[in-house]
Parts: C-alpha cells; sequence; structure tokens
C-alpha cells in the first residue's frame, strides 16, 4: 500500500480469494468502509496440473525486481499486476499478458464517480500459446516414472538391519524397511502435531507417549554428558548419542543461529583436528571454541560480558536444552532411533496413517494391522508401494526422483519434457497457498526441482559415442582397427578397471567398443587423443579435444527450451575417465537430449523448444516455430555409420537386449551408469527410434536408479506409448512396474 498511497484514486488489493461472508459483510457495511470496495477478478485454473506445471508455471502477482525488469519492456506495468512467475507463464508473459484498457472517469473530492468519459480504450486480450507437447505422452510418461521408481523400491526394500558391507557394491543395495517407516515421519506424510493434538487417535497417543519418555530420558542423558567434565570422546559414544551430539553442533552452527562460528575456527588446531577424527568430546570441543573465541557468547544469556568459561558454557547447555525440545529436526531425529530399536514400531505407524486419514478407512487392514507382527507390516508397505497408494515422492528415498525428455529430432521441438515428482500449480496460482508451499519447501523429494532441466548428473556411458567420433575424427583409430581390452588399463594411476573385470572383452572396433560400452577401449581411445604425433603426452591436450567435440554437439551451453535450465559442465581433467562420462562431465536431461538428437539425424545440432506457435485471441497467426541449428557436426558418413551401428547393438546385441528384445520398434541407443559417494548409482538411458529413418528421441535419467537397465526399461516403455502399442489407460490402470533384474554392463 505504501507504494500507491500517493496515488489518490488508484485502488489497493488487500485481500483476495475472501469468502462470501466476508462480501456480505462488506457490502452491508459499505457507508462505515469508506473507499473500500469488493471487485471480481480472474485466476488461471490450470487443468491436469501436476503434469504440466514444471512446464508451464504459473502467475502471481510481480515481485519489485521483476517489475523493474517489466518495466523496460511496457512501462504500463504496475506493482498490483499478475504476471508469470516461472515457466513458460514467465517466459512468455509479453505475449500472454495482453493490454490493459483505459477508462477515463470524472470524481468529486472524496473519490466518488461524477462521470464517466466515452473516450476509452478496450483492454486487448493476450495472445495464445501453443506448446509442442503431446498431452497424452506427458501423462503417460509421468505415471511410467513413478511405476518404475515404485518396482525399484518394492525390488530393494527388506525386512532386517542391512550391513555397510552389504551395501559396498553401488547398483545392489538394500534398504531396510525402518527406513520406510522413519520417512513417513522424515517426510511429513505423518503428522506429529496431529500426533500430539487432542484429535489424536488411540494409535498415535500411543506413539506420541513413547516419544515422550524416550526424550525425557534422552535430554537427561545429553544434559549428563555435557556437564560431565570426563565425558567420551565421540567415537566412544553409542551411535544415537553420538548423532544427537552432531546435530547439537549442526544446530549451533547454523546460521539463524550462529553460536558456533565456523568460519573463525582454525581447522589445523589440535582440537579441530581431534574433533574431526572423533577423538574429543562436544563439551570439551565447545570450551575450546570460547577459549579461541570462535563461540558467540552475545546470543547467549550469561550475566556479564566479563563471564567465565563455565558461565558461558553453562549458558550454552541452557540454551541447547530449552531449544531442543522444539526443534521438529531434533524431534525427528529421536524418531529415527525409536523406530531403529523398535520402540517405535512399523506396525503401529502403519495403522496412524489410517487414523490420520492418510489412507481411506479401511476397518480389515486395521484389524490386519492390530492383530499381526512387524512381517505384516512389511508386507502391507510393499503392497501399498505397488499399488501406488502410497508413492516413491512420498518415501523420499533413493530413488524417489526421475526425468524424461522426448525430442523430435528432425526439428528440436519437444514432445514430452516429464519431471517426477510435482506439483499443483492452482495452488500457487494468483495468491499462493502459504501452507501448500511451504509443504512443498519441506518435502524432501523435492517437487519444485525439474529433474529434466535441473538435475544434473555425470552422463556416465552415455557419453562414449562422443569421445569415438572424436577418436575416429582425429585419425587415433580406423574403422577396421581393433583395441584388446584385457580387462585393466593400466597406461594410467590409479588404473581403470574395465565394468567387465577380472574378465576381458577381447579385440574390439569402434562400434565393438560402443555395443560393450568397454572402459579399456574408450580410456585407451583418450589416452590416443592425449598423445601428440612425436609421441609426447598431455592431459590439457586430450581435454581439449574431447571439450571440443562435446561443444560441437552442443554440450557447452543449455539446449534452448524457453524454461529455466542449470548450465551444463564440461570436463576440465582426467581425459581417461572423461571419455567415459566421468571425470567432471555434467549434464542435464534435456542437454543429452539434444545431443542424442544429433547423433541420430547425423549432425544437425537443434535448439529445442517447448513452443509450437503463438496465434492472437481471435485465431491469427503471430508467429509459428522455426527449427533453429545451433551447428552443425561434419564428420565422415562412416563415422556416423560405426556409432550408430554400435548404438543398435547396443539393444540388438548387447547387454540390454532383454530389455528390447521384444520392442515392436527397433532403436539405437546408450546406457549409462555414474556413481556418487556412498549412495546408488544415477541411472541413463539415451536412445532414437525407428533405427533407419528416426523419429524422435527418448532420454531418461532416475537419480540413485541402481542401474541404467531401469532408465532403459522407461525409455521401452516411452517407445511402446509414443507408437500406440500399450494406451495411456492401461498405463494408468497398472500398479508398479517391475525393477529391471537385467545386468547391464556400463
Amino acid at each position: 500500500m505504501s507504494l500507491t498511497d500517493y496515488q489518490k484514486y488508484k485502488s489497493t488489493t488487500v485481500a483476495t480469494n475472501v469468502s462470501e461472508e466476508t462480501v456480505a459483510e462488506i457490502e452491508e457495511s459499505v457507508a462505515e468502509l469508506q473507499g473500500v470496495g469488493i471487485e471480481e477478478s480472474t485466476i488461471r485454473v490450470y487443468d491436469d496440473s501436476i503434469y504440466f506445471a514444471p512446464i508451464i508455471g504459473y502467475t502471481g502477482k510481480v515481485q519489485s525486481d521483476q517489475l523493474e525488469e517489466l518495466k523496460k519492456l511496457d512501462e504500463n506495468y504496475e506493482v498490483t499486476d499478475i504476471v508469470g512467475r516461472i515457466g513458460i507463464e514467465e517466459a512468455l508473459e509479453q505475449e500472454l499478458q495482453g493490454k490493459k484498457g483505459v477508462q477515463n472517469l470524472y470524481v468529486d473530492s472524496r473519490g466518488r464517480i461524477l462521470k464517466e468519459d466515452e473516450n476509452g480504450t478496450e483492454p486487448v486480450a493476450g495472445n495464445d500459446v501453443y506448446l509442442t507437447i503431446d498431452a497424452d505422452l506427458q501423462k503417460g510418461i509421468y505415471h511410467l516414472l513413478e511405476r518404475q521408481l515404485a518396482g525399484i523400491l518394492t525390488e530393494r526394500l527388506v525386512n532386517r538391519d542391512v550391513t555397510e558391507l552389504e551395501n559396498q557394491d553401488s547398483s545392489k543395495k538394500k534398504i531396510p524397511i525402518k527406513d520406510a517407516y522413519y520417512q513417513l515421519i522424515n517426510n511429513n506424510v505423518l503428522s506429529l502435531k496431529h500426533m500430539e493434538s487432542e484429535e489424536a487417535g488411540a494409535i498415535e497417543q500411543q506413539i506420541h507417549q513413547k516419544f515422550l519418555s524416550s526424550r525425557e530420558q534422552i535430554m537427561k542423558e545429553l544434559e549428563s554428558q555435557l556437564y560431565n567434565p570426563n565425558a567420551p570422546s565421540m567415537a566412544e559414544l553409542p551411535e544415537d548419542q553420538k548423532a544427537y551430539m552432531q546435530y547439537i553442533y549442526s544446530y549451533l552452527s547454523d546460521s539463524t543461529v550462529g553460536i558456533i562460528q565456523r568460519d573463525k575456527i582454525d581447522s589445523s588446531s589440535p582440537e579441530a583436528e581431534n574433533w574431526k577424527n572423533e577423538t574429543i568430546s562436544l563439551r570439551d570441543y565447545l570450551y575450546s571454541g570460547i577459549s579461541n573465541n570462535w563461540i558467540d557468547t552475545t546470543k547467549l544469556e550469561v550475566s556479564s560480558r566479563y563471564s567465565s568459561a563455565d558461565d558461558s558454557y553453562d549458558a550454552i547447555v541452557r540454551y541447547i536444552l530449552d531449544h531442543l525440545k522444539d526443534d521438529t529436526k531434533f524431534t525427528k531425529r529421536i524418531y529415527r532411533y525409536l523406530i531403529n530399536q523398535g520402540v517405535v514400531t512399523g506396525r503401529e505407524l502403519c495403522l496412524a496413517l489410517y487414523s490420520q486419514g492418510v489412507f481411506p478407512s479401511d476397518e480389515q487392514q486395521v484389524s490386519l494391522l492390530t492383530g499381526n507382527g512387524e512381517n505384516y507390516a512389511y508386507s502391507f508397505m510393499i503392497d501399498k508401494i505397488s499399488k501406488i497408494e502410497l508413492t516413491p515422492a512420498q518415501l523420499a528415498l533413493d530413488p524417489c526422483t526421475a526425468g524424461c525428455t522426448v525430442t523430435d529430432v528432425n526439428t528440436g521441438e519437444i514432445r514430452a519434457l516429464v519431471t517426477y515428482p510435482s506439483y499443483d500449480n492452482n495452488l500457487l496460482s494468483g495468491t499462493v497457498d502459504a501452507a501448500y508451499y511451504s509443504k512443498l519447501n519441506d518435502d524432501l523429494s523435492l517437487p519444485l526441482y525439474n529433474n529434466a532441466t535441473q538435475a544434473r548428473k555425470a552422463p556416465g556411458s552415455t557419453f562414449k559415442p562422443i569421445t569415438a567420433i572424436a577418436a575416429l575424427e582425429e585419425g587415433v583409430i580406423s574403422l577396421g582397427e581393433t583395441v584388446e581390452c584385457t580387462g585393466i588399463y593400466e597406461e594410467v594411476s590409479p588404473s581403470i578397471k574395465c565394468w567387465i573385470y577380472p574378465g576381458r572383452h577381447g579385440h574390439l572396433t569402434v562400434s565393438g567398443g560402443i555395443q560393450n560400452s568397454c572402459n579399456y577401449f574408450f580410456a585407451e581411445m583418450a589416452h590416443r587423443l592425449s598423445t601428440d604425433e612425436n609421441g609426447v603426452y598431455s592431459t590439457d591436450r586430450g581435454i581439449r579435444t574431447i571439450q571440443k567435440y562435446a561443444t560441437m554437439f552442443g554440450l557447452d551451453h543449455k539446449s534452448g527450451i524457453e524454461i529455466s535450465e542449470n548450465d551444463p559442465k564440461l570436463t576440465t581433467e582426467d581425459p581417461e575417465r572423461s571419455a567415459m562420462g566421468q571425470g567432471t562431465n555434467s549434464y542435464t536431461n534435456v542437454q543429452l537430449s539434444r545431443y542424442v538428437s544429433a547423433l541420430a539425424n547425423r549432425g544437425n545440432v537443434y535448439e529445442l523448444s517447448l513452443v509450437d506457435k503463438v496465434m492472437t485471441s481471435d485465431g491469427r497467426m503471430v508467429r509459428e516455430h522455426q527449427t533453429e541449428l545451433s551447428s552443425q557436426v561434419e564428420v565422415a558418413d562412416s563415422t556416423w555409420d560405426a556409432v550408430q551401428t554400435g548404438m543398435r547393438a547396443v539393444v540388438s546385441e548387447g547387454s540390454a537386449k532383454d530389455i528390447f528384445k521384444d520392442l515392436e520398434v527397433e532403436i539405437a541407443g546408450k546406457t549409462g551408469t555414474a556413481q556418487e559417494n556412498s549412495r546408488a548409482n544415477h541411472a541413463w538411458f539415451i536412445s532414437y527410434g525407428p533405427y533407419t529413418n528416426p523419429e524422435i528421441s527418448v532420454t531418461v535419467n532416475i537419480p540413485y536408479g541402481y542401474t541404467s537397465s531401469n532408465a532403459a526399461a522407461v525409455a521401452k516403455n516411452v517407445y511402446r506409448l509414443y507408437y500406440g502399442y500399450t494406451s495411456l489407460d492401461e498405463i494408468l490402470n497398472a500398479g508398479a512396474l517391475r525393477a529391471s533384474n537385467v545386468v547391464i554392463g556400463d
């Protein structure tokens, strides 16, 4: 209101979506509420929002920084305007907005209308924007991704604890069912507030009472340890107490608390080294922080600025004990260990799903859960996940997200751009539903994050066709030449094991290297690319060459789509590993989609687009999509033949054969698996089809999806949907897809 208070006759909206009761009250009190009125307005309504929200976006009141930019384009924008906030709504704001009408009014000193001037101008409706998206394809792929994720979870969940040794292989990790139970609380599927409210059911009250009694005991133990001058080191603590102490340290270090000032800690000090090595207690470490001035005592209630270290430390402990009681994250940390230790059981949490209305009432299931033990609770969870009644997004376990892009390889038009999970943009349109927006922000599956345009991961072996093209075009290998894979490449240190090790592929041509995704072969190609004609090896030479060919395929810049996307990242180190899609290569789904489309059409790198055409509201054409060629990859026909033959062999003869053997469409593709720390592998699959006359490319990414066979299985079903071998109704009425048990070598 302060921005418009100098404009006497301009109204300011103070509330939207008011109730009928409010309307009646204001209209009845119009004499007393001078200058207050009710007006009707329009709001965007988005059909099938869950499928299209990440593309379309939503509208909302213009933000101050956005207003400054829009005024540069059109001075008629005002602080009260509703504009596109994200997605196509934002990108094509100028097309969609239309033009305001003008009405001249004569008013008295109190703002009452005396006369209307007829010489006004009528408003002009905004243009209509048509997208390239196939709606049914978009919907079907969303459910295919969800079903595949559900299938992976049901295959990986086990009714027992899992050791670290068991989970060393990132493609075979198991998920203890207790992790799923915990996620019901951690990802707010179950409401902790409801459990402690008067409306809580009997089972919720039972769970809450267990928590309260446990928390009281835990707080006493923490207080005892924090005041104990002989407190054990972090390494000596039980797992749960160690986790609580680590949480306290993180809590005090958080920028919103700021008691521990990490930037002032001398990381080379003995105390810091001991903390890193867990050979010191939190008590002793905090005392060192007080003496070394990286504890901000001004944020504590101490009697004097000259208080002793003991006074300051006592204030820290009191602060901790006072604030942790109401800290939701700490509450969830307690539940983590109550579930691990069986104090709060899976059966109880499953019953709470009915008590809180997460599942509709089912007396039979409640009776079965009540009368049976933990084995039945495990079976119950698997059943609910299989039927997608409990979704991967709700559980937010690895994996719970995925993306897929379908692109016309001959125009760059995107037929589907799908991210899972998604959100309802109707609840953000016009006026944001604050509770819903907060829920989205707290959701661990990150529904506001677009996994097709923002999830940037190492491409793994999907990058190998670029290396093959570079090797052939730079002349470091000829078409008929073979390289002998011995299983381990020892020309560099550390050596590179082929995925088949301790086996070996033997002699491979370029096409055979792609078909078998041989790490040895591509490490050797990179090594040759790094070596000049005099036999001098240089990593810089190899990296420059790999970057050159990646750039030729558009991997040095964004894909061209109209909505927001993360920048790609070309590799900068280790040519041998970079040639296999490792190193520091990092790309989004849409960027790999443009690259594989260029492989399909033999060199045309199109800027991708979501916009088909723009028309006026009365049906006149404003502009149609114009294919924009970013670059052309000029290489020999024999090079294209070799690469495409290898990619066809991946799905017809290679390790992915069992997935695609019954696919009605001939396609070519490349699998890719990328590792990330101690979590499950990322899964990639790039492809195009039909093989002899390419029309579309299909690119699938499943972060933490274990194996590329899962991404390939999704792609197979996308082709079946696109070409009519299955229907949208069949997909919508099915449950979880089986996780692929095909072992992919990449």
